[in-house]
């Protein structure tokens, strides 16, 4: 007798609501931050049927958002936790929220990096490094991998990462990865980033998409595969 596939779960209430909250122009990565979770989680509520816990708190942020008008990520967190329930262990206790640490050591140095997972929902794991960086007034430089047709400008070009030309690796699936910012150049201001990061509702991506678009350095359909982030306190 032949075995059968494993029946994938269906998209849930939770899938629905999330719906509404993307038309209403809430990306995944800022629902992900309303509930406080990872943005992996709310893709799961689409391919594994995941999320019913968190249909209470979406409901109510829905509701914030089309009678009141609110659109404040920090106002809907707070409407949104009150409605959280944290599931609980076979024994009993509150299940541990998987969370990934973020690190930035006491001399300011600190690495983040997104893969092409990570990067399709946002690369939301490195907007706390980000956000941490500018609280403390570090700078940041990060590292981008693409297909090299996606960039505008020759590799290694001094008009497109001056000081550090060698920082570029060519791979063999024909992307490219280059280098932006470094200690010796003096990289980049990370509260300016931390305000790109806001002003594209938390998606990392889009706002470094977004930084490369602006100063001519690749064509506006380039896919970002690969994202690292790395800070250090100015001397």
């Amino acid at each position: 007798m032949p075995s059968r596939a494993p029946r994938t779960p269906q998209p849930g209430e939770a899938a629905r609501l999330t719906d509404e909250l993307r038309a209403a122009g809430f990306t995944k990565s800022s629902i992900a931050r309303i509930i406080d979770r990872d943005a992996s989680l709310v893709s799961q509520f689409y391919t594994r049927g995941k999320g019913a816990a968190f249909v209470p708190a979406l409901t109510r942020v829905l509701a914030a958002v089309h009678t009141a008008g609110i659109t404040d990520l920090d106002e809907l967190t707070s409407i949104a936790a009150p409605h959280i329930t944290r599931r609980t262990t076979a024994s009993g206790t509150r299940a541990r929220v998987r969370t990934k640490a973020v690190l930035i050591t006491p001399a300011g140095t600190g690495t983040g990096r997104a893969g092409a997972q990570a990067i399709a929902s946002g690369a939301a794991r490195l907007r706390p490094l980000i956000a941490e960086a500018a609280r403390q007034g570090l700078r940041l430089a990060f590292t981008i991998r693409m297909p090299k047709s996606g960039y505008t400008l020759a590799s290694g070009s001094r008009t497109d990462s001056p000081g550090i030309r060698r920082d570029v690796v060519q791979r063999a699936d024909h992307t490219e990865e280059r280098s932006y910012g470094s200690a010796a150049t003096g990289g980049f201001d990370a509260a300016d980033f931390a305000h790109r990061v806001d002003a594209a509702g938390g998606d990392v991506t889009a706002a470094v998409h977004g930084w490369l678009l602006e100063t001519g350095r690749i064509h506006p359909d380039a896919p970002i595969t690969h994202l690292e982030v790395r800070t250090w306190r100015p001397r």
